[in-house]
């Protein structure tokens, strides 16, 4: 009898234990995707072959030219106007300084043209579609990249979703498509 009850005592403990564990998991992998961070780390190799979704000229504290490039899934969901935008989208934006071209005025008799220049502090953005791992900032994981392509300060990315947020009926991307 005594046998009996130590080996139900054992199993009770084992099973008991197996319990925390998968609790503790369950907890550690909630934990995990609440605090995943927003931004990519990694460029996206090939962008620069990715087609146009538009140009902008920015004023104000940006005061650039920029091209806003998207992957081959990215382009099929704006020229069908696809919202929200699926997974492995990506959104890129190249961004530069611009300078008087006196090649081109002359040419004008006026001073109207303007060409790209050195590239911008925040040269290279992107946003990557990944609904699981960007659940936190509506689907879409955030980066930016400086005129040596390294990461720029990850405090700065922090900031790109609020913003994004007054986008959020148009699956939080600034960019209209230019046919």
């Amino acid at each position: 009898m005594k046998e009996n009850s130590a080996f139900r005592s054992v199993l009770f403990a084992l099973a008991t234990l197996a319990v925390i564990i998968g609790l503790t998991a369950l907890a550690s992998e909630h934990v995990d995707q609440s605090t995943r961070p927003v931004f990519v780390k990694e460029i996206p190799a090939g962008y620069r072959d990715w087609k146009v979704v538009t140009v902008a000229h920015e004023a104000g504290d940006l005061n650039d030219i920029r091209a806003v490039l998207g992957n081959d899934i990215a382009i099929k969901a704006y020229r069908e106007g696809k919202l929200p935008f699926p997974e492995g989208a990506i959104v890129g934006r190249i961004a530069w300084s611009y300078l008087s071209s006196e090649e081109n005025n002359k040419s004008f008799g006026k001073d109207q043209s303007f060409v790209a220049g050195p590239p911008t502090e925040f040269y290279l953005q992107f946003m990557v579609k990944d609904s699981k791992k960007y659940a936190a900032t509506g689907g879409w994981g955030y980066s930016s990249f400086d005129q040596n392509l390294k990461p720029t300060d990850e405090t700065l990315i922090q900031s790109c979703f609020p913003c994004h947020q007054a986008v959020k009926d148009r699956d939080f991307i600034f960019s209209r498509y230019t046919p």
